[in-house]
Order: structure tokens, then sequence, then C-alpha cells
């Protein structure tokens, strides 16, 4: 027997049990199929994160008061006993900073954007004039706030995408004045509309300069701190730099750790990262369990086709079917009952990942390695749960399996 009748002989089996092999196949299916939905999901989320969420750029850091991750109540606790950031810490960082091409503060408020009758509950960000080009930002239409707007306070804004069309819809926006928080700004810019983030708007924001945003929110608010290297290659000492002098400044102790956070986009992905492999680490470990009791399943049915098919290998040993032939003819049978639940789960898989970016927020990217992961581990399930029963096979005496009834 050839391979290709083996495995014509496999799947004659699973047509005519259909709900034997349905039930057999069930273990490894629900395994593949977490498996290639959860790598699904996550892999989208990793794209989607570098993308959208994280992208600052590989010569940017970011400094503020509380870390990004906080794993623990110790860590918590320790975070809340953190100084505030003032613009004086910014202020010495760029007088310290030689490796660093620009620095820039922003400082941010919820309050009520209004023009006319209409208004919209938005984030009001206060920023200095450095901010917008090392973060990347980009306009539709007019200007950023200046430095000259900082250093003299001027009621000007610049407005997203969301709340010029939910204030604006049939008006440009620039030279329009809006009210924010009952004050007077004149609109001299329009964002870029950037979309949505796991199904936040990040299109609802109003610009003003930091200076004007400390005089009416405050300036003992902690504020966070933005760096621009002067290229990739300099990130590391300037954020050497910025690090050394904040440290002074609040004078913490040699072996004391920072009481502030300071990151770059690399450190964010990491983050991330790390956060993504413990979810991954769980569905493995379940899809495992799903994977072990699919395959002793595929061995307990191989042995009763064994049994069931006595008769049959008994006739094909007298034929001259040497023990090497029966052996791989079972092997191939499990092999490839296991292979096709795995194509089941992965079908299942994927169409549950497409479903989930469809119906939420979450994004997800079928990659081609997960599926390749899927087919080689079922099938190696089958394989080296199908080694018992085709070698019980194998070694059936020909005389004795011809007797059988």
């Amino acid at each position: 027997m050839n391979f290709s009748e083996a495995v014509f002989i496999a799947l004659s089996s699973l047509r005519a049990n259909r709900l034997r092999s349905l039930l057999t196949l069930l273990g490894i299916v629900i395994g593949v199929m977490a498996v290639i939905a959860v790598v699904s999901i996550i892999s989208g989320l990793n794209d989607y994160v570098a993308q959208k969420i994280f992208n600052l750029g590989p010569d940017v850091l970011t400094i503020n008061r509380m870390s990004p991750v906080i794993s623990s109540l110790d860590d918590w606790v320790e975070n809340q006993k953190r100084k505030n950031l003032y613009m004086a810490d910014m202020e010495a960082i760029r007088n310290a900073c030689k490796n660093c091409k620009a620095v820039g503060a922003s400082a941010s408020a919820r309050a009520r954007a209004k023009f006319g009758r209409e208004y919209v509950d938005s984030q009001i960000q206060g920023y200095t004039a450095e901010v917008p080009s090392i973060l990347g930002n980009e306009l539709q239409g007019g200007r950023f706030v200046t430095e000259y707007d900082v250093d003299h306070a001027r009621n000007v804004c610049v407005i997203g995408s969301d709340v010029a069309e939910t204030l604006f819809p049939f008006v440009d926006p620039i030279g329009k004045t809006l009210m924010v928080d009952d004050r007077p700004f004149e609109i001299v810019g329009i964002g870029v509309k950037q979309g949505s983030v796991l199904g936040q708007s990040r299109d609802n924001w109003v610009t003003i300069p930091i200076s004007l945003h400390q005089k009416m929110w405050g300036s003992r608010r902690s504020i966070n701190i933005y760096a621009k290297a002067l290229d990739e290659k300099h990130l590391p000492a300037a954020e050497s730099e910025a690090r050394l002098t904040l440290r002074t400044r609040r004078h913490v102790a040699y072996s004391a750790k920072d009481d502030f956070a300071l990151n770059t986009n690399q450190n964010f992905l990491q983050i991330w990262a790390n956060i993504s492999q413990a979810f991954f680490a769980v569905t493995i470990g379940i899809a495992s369990i799903s994977l072990i009791v699919g395959g002793i399943v595929v061995m307990n049915i191989m042995l009763v086709s064994v049994t069931e098919r006595t008769r049959e290998i008994g006739i094909r040993k007298a034929t001259g079917a040497r023990r090497h032939d029966i052996l791989i003819q079972f092997l191939v049978e499990s092999a490839t009952l296991a292979l096709v639940g795995g194509i089941i789960g992965i079908l299942l898989g994927s169409s549950i990942a497409i479903a989930v970016s469809w119906l939420t927020p979450l994004p997800a990217s079928i990659k081609w390695w997960a599926i390749a992961l899927g087919l080689t581990v079922s099938t190696s399930v089958g394989l080296f749960f199908g080694i018992y029963p085709a070698t019980k096979a194998a070694n059936l005496d020909p005389i004795v399996a011809l007797r059988y009834e």
C-alpha cells in the first residue's frame, strides 16, 4: 500500500463514521482553534500597538511621574508617593541634554468645548511649541501653537477633527472662537484625523499653550516631558543625560531606583510584549491539555479500528504485507485523522478571530506561521498517539488474525 492509498483509506473511514470521527477530533479541533484565534488576535494587537499606540519614533523618550504598568499594590503605593514633574524640570533637561534636538512638555485636563449652542467634552492638552514636532503630529489646516503663543499665554487653540466635525460641520473652524471652560480661544489649526484606538477616539482634543493651561488648571499638576534625540544612535546618551538631571534635582540616592518613569518606544513595546506573551502562554497551556485529550481519543479510536480490521490485517500479512507496511498504514491513518481535525480547527479559529475583529474594537491578524504551526502540531499529535495502535497492528500474528471473528 502506498502513501496516497493509506490517506484515501483514512478519509474513507472518516466519511463512513462521521459522528464517531467528529467526536474523535473534537479535542484536537478545540486545541488548534484556541491557538489560532488567540495568536491571530494577539498578533493583530501587537501590530496595532506598534503602529497606533506606542508609535513615538525610535529617537523619542518620555518622562512621566507614574509608571505605565503597575503590577502590584506595592508599585501603586510607591508611584503615589512620587513627586510631581514641573516645568522647571523640563527646563533643566532642556539645558543639560546636549544629545537632545528638542525638549517639550504637556499637561492634560478634561473640560467642555463649546461653539454656539453645541458643545463636546474634550481632552484639553497644554503643549509647549516643541511637542507637536517631537510626537510627529500633523495638521489638515492652519498651524500649531508657537513659542510666542506659549511665552505670552495667548488664547489660541488647535482642535482635533472630531471637535471640528461636531461643532463646525458646515464651516471652516479656523479663525472662529471656541469657548473652553467659558474662556474664548481663537482656532488656529485642525489636526489630521487619526481614527480610534480600541473604540476610543484619538481626535476629540483641544490643544492650547501650556502656560495658559497652567493658569486655568493650576501649575502644581504633574506634567509629561518629551525629548527628541539628535538621532536614534544618540538616544541612549540623551536618556542618560535626562535621567542624571532629574535624579540630581530630586536628590535620588545613587543606590535607589528612579522615582519617575523614563521610557522609549522600545520600552513600551517590550512591556506590551511581556503582557501578550503571558496571555499566549496561558492559551498554549489550555490548548495543550485539549490536544493531549484529543490525542488520547485518537489513540483509543485507532485501537478500536485495529480490532475491527483484525481479519483485514491478517489477510494483508498472508498476501505479503510486511510489518513495516502495516505500521506505516496505521500511522498515516492516525496522522490524517488528526490533520483533518487541525484543518477544521484552523478554519474555526480564523473565523472566530475575523468575527471578533468585525464585532469588537479588537484587531486580528492571521499569520501564516500560526497556520503552519497548527497543522504541524495536529499532525504530530496524530503520529505520536498513533504509534501504539500501529505497533499493535503490525505485531499481530497473521494466523491468529485470520481466525479472528
